[in-house]
């Protein structure tokens, strides 16, 4: 009886025992169905559309998936441009964390940092998605976050803002900073 319960353990069988009145111990073994693997939501950099990758694949160093609609590769180690539009499909919908880099095109920081951000990116993809906010051309955006000043990184995990940090910052603290409140 011993060898037929190990060999019901091995095999990954659901076991489900009871006592009866005697205090014999009753095995019921039903088998259990494959885990099926996890799959993650992750939005294309390039036509927004979301797509279904296995969560192994998005926690390998060499990342890879194509996207099934317009069949570019989903992770470009680059910053998203995003917009009114697009926003929602990475920041909300997407299982990816979301690191947003609000900036304006007159501001000195802000040009100052964007090949730090860049690098930044580089590092965090396929963990975090990077993308960058024109908060000239998107007010509406500043506005719903209540920007007051730029550069402005926030990640956004879910939909929901995880950290804020305003300021200039260096490659190696903005990756820093984004893993530690990832």
């Amino acid at each position: 009886q011993s060898f037929q319960l190990r060999r019901a353990i091995k095999r990954s069988d659901k076991l489900d025992f009871t006592l009866d009145r005697t205090h014999v111990i009753v095995l019921i073994i039903q088998p259990v169905e494959p885990r099926m693997p996890i799959a993650r939501l992750v939005a294309c950099p390039h036509c927004h559309t979301l797509n279904r990758l296995p969560a192994e694949r998005i926690s390998a160093d060499d990342a890879r998936g194509i996207c099934g609609k317009c069949k570019h590769p989903l992770f470009t180690g680059t910053p998203v441009t995003l917009d009114a539009a697009n926003f929602a499909a990475h920041a909300e919908r997407s299982d990816l964390p979301l690191l947003v880099d609000f900036w304006a095109p007159w501001c000195g920081p802000c040009r100052t940092m964007a090949p730090a951000f860049a690098a930044a990116a580089q590092k965090l993809e396929p963990q975090i998605r990077s993308g960058k906010v024109d908060t000239e051309a998107q007010p509406n955006l500043a506005a719903r976050f209540g920007i007051r000043s730029i550069p402005t990184l926030i990640l956004f995990k879910q939909g929901r803002e995880v950290a804020r940090q305003a300021g200039a910052m260096t490659t190696e603290a903005i990756s820093h900073w984004a893993l530690a409140h990832r």
